[in-house]
């Protein structure tokens, strides 16, 4: 089951220059399990780190995350390694496939590590769903832009997350190959079931979405 997402008067600050920067202030929201929600707003009102405290990746200032009422700012950094292993997929703005792997190879590793069964076949599989069944033997720096993008998307998909976050997942394509990996993004979601968390300055991909939220100086506004 994908799980719901609660967000507790979320807050992070950080030194700047002997001062401190307030990136995100206060910030409380419900996501129900298997939704999709686009977050929005300008640059520097705080999407990333949103994205970046759901994931485990850092921790609030103050606030909590809780995922299906748990709370995992408390958790133990190899227990966050552990969730985010096994519950959340992470699709990042520039792709970060690991350049000495090829695609299969990249999409292999979650699953090899999680010790899925048979993951060479599924590996195989979605890469055929996402159109590079012949790219497999690639390395990134052979695929274009979107074709590492869709890589990237298999490979986040491979452990079926029931979290899956992505952060602008189309901002470094044109607009054929974007829409392409939306409908391929929209896809792996619906089949899996997975509740959806993207941070996006595209007005078209967030209305795409069951629920759009607005950031403003890293507060929400809508």
């Amino acid at each position: 089951m994908p799980p719901h997402v609660e967000l507790r008067s979320l807050t992070r600050i950080l030194p700047s220059g002997g001062r401190t920067l307030t990136i995100l202030d206060q910030v409380n929201l419900s996501i129900d399990a298997g939704d999709s929600v686009a977050i929005l707003g300008p640059s520097g009102s705080g999407k990333s780190t949103l994205l970046g405290l759901i994931a485990g990746l850092d921790r609030p200032t103050s606030g909590e995350v809780l995922l299906d009422g748990r709370p995992i700012h408390g958790l133990s950094e190899d227990d966050l390694a552990r969730l985010r292993r096994r519950e959340i997929g992470f699709v990042f703005q520039s792709f970060q496939l690991l350049p000495h792997l090829t695609a299969r190879e990249n999409v292999l590793l979650p699953l090899e590590i999680a010790g899925e069964d048979r993951a060479g076949e599924r590996a195989d599989a979605l890469l055929a769903g996402v159109g590079l069944a012949e790219r497999g033997h690639h390395y990134p720096a052979q695929l274009s832009g979107g074709e590492q993008q869709r890589v990237a998307l298999a490979r986040a998909f491979a452990p079926r997350p029931r979290l899956l976050l992505a952060d602008e997942p189309t901002g470094n394509l044109d607009g054929a190959t974007g829409a392409r990996v939306l409908d391929l993004l929209d896809a792996l979601r619906r089949e899996g079931g997975t509740t959806l968390v993207l941070v996006t300055h595209d007005p078209a991909l967030a209305a795409r979405t069951d629920r759009q939220v607005h950031l403003r100086d890293g507060r929400v506004v809508s």
